[in-house]
């Protein structure tokens, strides 16, 4: 239960890759991805946790090596929460930014497509902010997956 099969430094460096690669997945994957869970998405990250669960563990068993994972991992994680909040580059990097969808009552087809937003997602996000297409100003995807909608001042 205690007894490593690996030295306690490759926990740590398997943890940073996996987390690593899995961040650029997972920027790679889009807005929509982090933002909202369909059931779909769910099971997809419930299976990318179990495809990457040796890889972190190399095969080792122990207590003490997945402790050391664990630890590696919560250490990755403040490390890029306090770089985010300290540097706007590499919070535009990790974190992202907000896109302009629309303007005007009118939503770029070109930019949607790009983002893989549907047609029902915006005017899903009219409904929410209960703003007719007429009275939209300007329409934004956040960094965190939500749709922004702005009416225009009446």
């Amino acid at each position: 239960m205690f007894d490593m099969e690996l030295p306690w430094w490759e926990f740590v460096v398997r943890g940073l890759a996996v987390y690593l690669l899995l961040l650029v997945m997972v920027r790679l994957s889009g807005r929509r991805t982090v933002g909202q869970f369909t059931p779909f998405d769910l099971l997809v990250v419930m299976l990318l946790s179990e495809a990457v669960s040796n890889s972190l563990s190399g095969g080792d068993q122990s207590l003490v090596g997945g402790l050391i994972c664990a630890a590696t991992l919560v250490a990755i994680n403040a490390v890029i929460a306090v770089s985010t909040t300290r540097s706007k580059t590499i919070s535009k990097l990790v974190d992202g930014s907000a896109v302009l969808v629309g303007r005007d009552g009118v939503f770029f087809e070109k930019v949607m497509r790009e983002c893989r937003l549907s047609d029902g997602d915006v005017e899903e996000a009219l409904r929410e902010h209960d703003c007719p297409r007429s009275e939209m100003k300007c329409a934004f995807l956040e960094a965190d997956g939500e749709i922004t909608i702005l009416r225009n001042p009446q």
